[in-house]
C-alpha cells in the first residue's frame, strides 16, 4: 500500500492557485487542496492523509474523512512537521511506502529517516497536473464514445424530439 502524507499548510503557501486563494479565504483553500487530494487518491489508489497545523486553526485536535482522504488537525503546540514524523513511524511497514509532500527542506531530511520518501509540493502540482490532464481525457473520450441514441436519427428529428422533451414545441 501506498500512503501519500501531505503537509496541508506547506503545500498552501507553494501552490499558486492555493496561495492566491489563501490570502481571500484559507478556508476555501484547505477545502480546495483536499479536493485536488480526493482526485488524486481516486485516480492513484493511494491512501491520502493530509495535515494542518493548529497554529491557524485553535482548539482541540480533530480528524475527519473527506471523500476518502484522511485530514488531521494537529493539538495545540504541536507542528504539522511533528505529526508526519510520528505518522511515518507509526505507518511504517514492510508492506507500505510513505511519501511526503512538502517543500521543508528540514523535514524531508527527518522523514527520510523514517524510511519515508518526500515529494515536493512542485513534484506534487506536476503530478496533479498530470492526472487532472489524463482524467479529463478519459472523460472527453467516454462522452464521445457514448452514442447519443440506440436509434440513429437525422439531426433535425434529434432537434424536434430534443424541443419536445423540453416541453418547447
Amino acid at each position: 500500500m501506498n500512503i501519500l502524507i501531505v503537509d496541508g499548510y506547506n503545500i498552501i503557501g507553494a501552490w499558486p492557485e492555493l496561495n492566491a486563494l489563501k490570502r481571500k479565504d484559507l478556508s476555501a483553500a484547505r477545502d480546495r487542496l483536499v479536493e485536488k487530494m480526493a482526485e488524486y487518491q481516486g485516480y492513484t489508489g493511494y491512501r491520502v492523509i493530509v495535515v494542518f497545523d493548529a497554529y491557524y486553526v485553535q482548539g482541540i485536535e480533530r480528524k475527519f474523512k473527506n471523500s476518502k482522504v484522511d485530514v488531521l488537525f494537529t493539538r495545540e503546540n504541536e507542528t504539522a512537521d511533528e505529526r508526519i514524523e510520528k505518522l511515518a513511524i507509526e505507518l511504517n511497514n514492510i508492506k507500505t511506502q510513505i511519501y511526503v509532500a512538502t517543500s521543508d527542506y528540514t523535514e524531508q531530511w527527518a522523514i527520510f529517516g523514517q524510511g519515508a520518501l518526500r515529494k515536493s509540493a512542485r513534484e506534487l502540482l506536476t503530478e496533479m497536473n498530470s492526472i487532472e490532464k489524463k482524467i479529463s481525457k478519459k472523460v472527453q473520450k467516454s462522452v464521445q464514445d457514448r452514442p447519443s441514441s440506440k436509434i440513429q436519427l437525422p439531426d433535425e428529428v434529434a432537434e424536434i424530439f430534443e424541443k419536445w422533451r423540453r416541453g418547447q414545441q
